[in-house]
């Protein structure tokens, strides 16, 4: 494989920057489309894939959505162009016959709610760091966050399914002048070790 380029690099990490105000344009259905078809590619232990996604676009879903947010979160949903609501399906396994054939992959978690638990958080959550990156990759800004009430999303989003929310984020174009000052990172010594 080859490495991505400075410029790649600044898109995807360097430069970017969780957003928290949005700039009135609106994104299109196809990108979205698109977005999901880049990160789906992602690796998911067993191919598991439990992520599932509702995008909330309308203002009619927004003003479910708005409520169940923490009040710091609300103007941040409430004036994106989209905010997802990423869920993990607490059924993956049920979709292992189509999504690994190759062995009876069902079995290792039917009845197992430990293992589908923490194998549908952690899944769900690395298809969730796809989803930001691909949305990057592909010019749109995140306002990842998960200060809302899951109970509430829980049921007013995914009511009658086996999906539970994971996080949300709201995606767009972002206003720099709404964001704020970088907060500071790790040095690689201070939280890593080789060993």
């Amino acid at each position: 494989m080859s490495t991505l380029d400075q410029a790649a690099l600044d898109t995807l990490f360097f430069n970017a920057r969780t957003h928290n105000g949005w700039q009135d344009r609106p994104v299109d259905d196809a990108l979205l489309k698109r977005l999901f078809d880049t990160l789906k590619w992602g690796p998911t232990s067993a191919n598991c894939s439990p992520l599932r996604i509702q995008f909330v676009k309308s203002d009619a879903a927004k003003a479910r959505l708005v409520p169940l947010v923490m009040q710091g979160n609300q103007e941040k949903v409430r004036t994106a162009p989209v905010t997802a609501i990423l869920g993990m399906d607490m059924a993956f396994y049920e979709q292992l016959p189509k999504l690994f054939p190759h062995t009876d992959a069902r079995s290792w978690f039917a009845g197992n709610e430990e293992v589908i638990r923490s194998t549908a958080f952690r899944n769900s959550s690395l298809q969730g760091g796809y989803f930001i990156l691909a949305a990057r990759a592909l010019g749109l800004d995140c306002g990842p966050m998960s200060g809302f009430d899951a109970a509430k999303v829980d049921a007013e989003f995914w009511g009658g399914t086996t999906v539970k929310t994971n996080f949300v984020c709201s995606l767009g174009y972002g206003d720099p002048a709404k964001l704020f000052g970088r907060s500071p990172r790790f040095e690689f010594d201070e939280v890593c070790k080789i060993v």
